[in-house]
């Protein structure tokens, strides 16, 4: 053999030759996985056809990469992990994935079909254990199901039947080597599946015009919906005098500078606003479950989605338009919804008011005071890291304390976070990921040191495999949130949310990565700049531990029973209770 290409060509087409054939005709490019006897015939034909193999140092983080590739580039998610423990710890990355919906496709191995219920090596029910947080789950023992398999489990990962998320299939370890017939490689399998196209129908179109012209108050709200439809919603926004509010799955969607977004106005917003509009967005628990106790009781629902979840969940939509977001947004620009009679006071009010906080929030950012124990605010961090975003930046955010403070103050044009799942110890994987994806882009992870602590290793897989990213760990010694919290309630005890002190940038350098700590605010700006001239890189920032984040004074840590947030819960049970029933 001369080449991989030759040998990828030669001998009898195989099981796993058609598995990469596929995963290859979907435009994948980097697939994510771990060493594995089970599934080292897939990788192996995999790099023949010219896919990349990452291997992370676990199987959470391989899927964690998968999960940013998808986010990033819009392109299907692919990892593999081996039968077992190695199954079983990408569960929770999978599970990340689903709440996201994220299109994802995750292949393994089981025990050989022969040695199946025997008590063999690894033996667990993989297909059992991930079903319940998989789009599609599919076992394959015959080589005549494998093409239509993998076809059938990346068109429901994309949302061709239901929302998008991770679809699982694994194979009988012996079905990888056996030959494949050549008339099912002559199907047509291997053209890219593409998620099908859901255009508005006419009676929808018409029912959320009237509502747009009924509404004096329109608030849109983004989704994953909203994602790749900028300028259509920049348009929407401004015929239709709707303001916006992002969430963390839209972040990107519409650029921070927008006129119309007001993100330091949310809860008035939401309260005052009287049509909300919904693209392709869940109403869950960052947004009160659409609860007439945090929205205006009055409001009624335009909402807009490709499924049920986005559709009907917790609230229908007064009308409910089952259509892509950039299919709705093209036919209502169409059509006659000018509001009759716009509350332009509110609008306008709402604008001046945000950009007046906005301004307070920069002005408090760069002018904030050490902290008595000697260390910086959070805030003061992320007040430098946004002199370094652009358009061109992509920002990850992974932690507790930290990601509240950077709810508040940073600055990001394209974004992802730890998700609805909460999945701590995600930023360092989506981070390698993302470089990877986009090597021209400046890609800047901030991670809280109790995240950081989950997948640390992996920066030796950022070295190994070239991902040129900044990592800067905000490093307060403790699991922050828990540990405040802890100190309201439970004075005389310290259960561990504290941490020792740890340099993790000397753990960086150990890992062959360049690695520096920053004590004080004057050393960050040049620590930031020789990290960015010295990719991978990892800044080891102390930050104070007194800063009280927002998440812990909205009693997040409460866990309170009706909602994530202290306050919204405290008025839904005002609302249940009604108003004090008069004297007799």
């Amino acid at each position: 053999m001369t080449s991989s290409q030759d040998n990828s060509e030669a001998g009898p087409p195989t099981v796993s030759r058609a598995i990469a054939r596929f995963i290859s005709s979907q435009g994948v490019k980097r697939v994510y996985t771990l060493p594995g006897s089970h599934v080292k015939p897939i990788c192996s034909e995999l790099d023949l056809a010219g896919v990349r193999i990452i291997s992370a140092r676990d199987e959470r983080s391989a899927v964690h990469m998968a999960h940013a590739d998808a986010d990033l580039t819009g392109i299907l998610g692919v990892a593999i992990v081996t039968a077992g423990p190695g199954m079983t710890n990408a569960i929770t990355s999978i599970a990340s994935a689903f709440l996201a919906r994220t299109p994802l496709l995750v292949l393994s191995a089981r025990v050989p079909d022969p040695q199946a219920g025997m008590g063999a090596l690894e033996e667990v029910p993989q297909a059992d254990l991930v079903r319940p947080v998989s789009r599609h789950v599919r076992e394959i023992s015959d080589a005549r199901h494998v093409l239509q398999g993998l076809h059938l489990a990346v068109s429901s990962a994309m949302g061709n039947d239901g929302p998008a998320g991770p679809a699982y299939v694994d194979f009988a370890p012996n079905l990888l080597k056996m030959r494949i017939a050549d008339w099912h490689l002559r199907q047509n399998w291997f053209e890219p599946v593409k998620r099908s196209v859901r255009a508005p129908g006419q009676d929808s179109i018409d029912g959320a015009a009237r509502l747009l012209r009924q509404s004096r108050r329109p608030l849109v709200i983004g989704g994953r919906g909203a994602l790749g439809s900028g300028d259509l919603l920049e348009r929407f926004l401004e015929a239709s005098g709707s303001l916006y509010l992002d969430t963390r799955e839209s972040r990107g969607a519409l650029s921070p500078d927008n006129a119309n977004s007001v993100p330091a106005q949310r809860g008035r917003a939401m309260a005052e606003a009287d049509l909300i509009i919904t693209l392709g967005r869940r109403l869950d628990f960052e947004l009160a479950f659409g609860s007439p106790a945090i929205f205006s009781e009055g409001a009624r629902f335009l909402r807009i989605g490709r499924n049920i979840e986005e559709l009907s969940e917790n609230r229908p939509g007064d009308v409910q338009l089952c259509a892509d977001v950039d299919a709705a947004l093209r036919a209502l620009l169409k059509s006659d919804f000018k509001a009759t009679d716009p509350d332009r006071g509110w609008r306008e009010g709402l604008i001046a008011t945000n950009a007046e906080k906005s301004r307070a929030t920069s002005e408090k950012m760069a002018n904030l005071p050490v902290e008595a124990d000697g260390r910086m605010h959070p805030l003061t961090l992320i007040g430098h890291i946004n002199r370094h975003v652009d358009e061109d930046t992509i920002c990850i955010v992974d932690g507790g304390d930290i990601l509240s403070h950077a709810r508040v103050g940073l600055r990001a044009y394209r974004y992802l976070d730890l998700g609805p799942f909460g999945c701590l110890g995600s930023g360092v994987p989506y981070a390698i990921a993302a470089s990877l994806a986009f090597p021209e882009d400046r890609t800047v992870a901030i991670v809280g040191d109790g995240a950081f602590g989950f997948s640390a290793i992996e920066i030796e897989t950022a070295v190994r495999c070239g991902a040129r990213a900044l990592f800067i760990v905000a490093n307060n010694d403790a699991w922050n949130i828990e540990r405040q919290d802890q100190l309201i309630k439970y004075a005389d005890q310290e259960l561990g949310s504290t941490l020792s002190p740890c340099r993790y940038d000397l753990l960086a350098r150990s890992l062959g990565a360049h690695g520096e700590r920053v004590d004080r605010e004057g050393d960050l700006a040049g620590a930031l700049e020789r990290g960015l001239a010295n990719l991978p890189a990892v800044i080891d920032v102390a930050v104070t531990r007194n800063a009280i984040s927002s998440d812990t004074r909205s009693g997040l840590a409460n866990v309170p029973p009706l909602h994530a947030v202290q306050a919204w819960d405290d008025a839904e049970r005002a609302m249940m209770d009604g108003p004090a029933a008069a004297p007799q």
